[in-house]
């Protein structure tokens, strides 16, 4: 496919202006359990500038899901450096969080998904902007609110993924402390915050505290 956004601008729907090119087509791959749906919206999407489908490592994929199979089979196997595009009506909590846990950006409510607003949606998501409606996004915060409440507090993990005392420890190694100072400002034993970082490397597959420190950084984690 030879067109490109940097030729060409995307069309908008009533009353949002056109965006403007980026570099490069954005690879689209289109997840559909009914076979019409996916040919549908695969032909929609097929002919317009800066769109190129692919089958696999796309930057975006478009899930639309009907039903018939749940929402993580449907998502199974993506690229999980896609950003996804859910066109649906009403997702459950549970279908938000499945479809945040494989790179949720954009919600589209099915009966606004023209072409014009699913490209924006694409662009949306390929440019790292989220939009989902405030309804679907109140349940999804009080989804998120649950699952900290009931399944990660009282394992002391948080939504970064890290434990508090992880969370700590890294601070403090990013603060230019060494093992001794660390424990005693956090009341623990050499050996206790050394098993801490253990299993954070561990489990990360970090090479070392300066590789924690700097994927915590780049995360935002600390």
């Amino acid at each position: 496919m030879t067109s490109s956004l940097s030729t060409s601008r995307i069309p908008a729907p009533p009353g949002k202006p056109a965006l403007r090119a980026v570099p490069s087509p954005v690879r689209v791959t289109v997840l559909a359990a009914d076979p019409f749906v996916l040919a549908g919206v695969s032909g929609e999407l097929k002919a317009k500038p800066g769109v190129h489908l692919v089958d696999a490592q796309a930057d975006v994929v478009v899930a639309v899901p009907d039903g018939t199979r749940k929402l993580h089979e449907v998502l199974a196997g993506i690229d999980p450096r896609a950003r996804v595009v859910l066109v649906a009506d009403d997702p459950r909590p549970a279908e938000l969080l499945t479809a945040v846990e494989h790179g949720l950006a954009v919600l589209l409510p099915r009966q606004e998904a023209t072409t014009a607003r699913l490209l924006h949606a694409i662009n949306d998501a390929y440019q790292g902007r989220g939009a989902l409606p405030a309804e679907q996004l109140g349940e999804l915060l009080k989804g998120v609110t649950r699952l900290q409440r009931e399944v990660l507090e009282p394992r002391d993990l948080t939504l970064s993924g890290l434990s508090r005392r992880e969370t700590d420890v890294l601070r403090l190694l990013a603060e230019g402390r060494d093992t001794a100072e660390i424990a005693a400002e956090m009341a623990y034993s050499e050996r206790t915050v050394k098993n801490i970082l253990h299993g954070l490397l561990t489990r990360l597959e970090l090479r070392n505290r300066t590789h924690a420190v700097a994927h915590a950084l780049r995360l935002g984690l600390i």
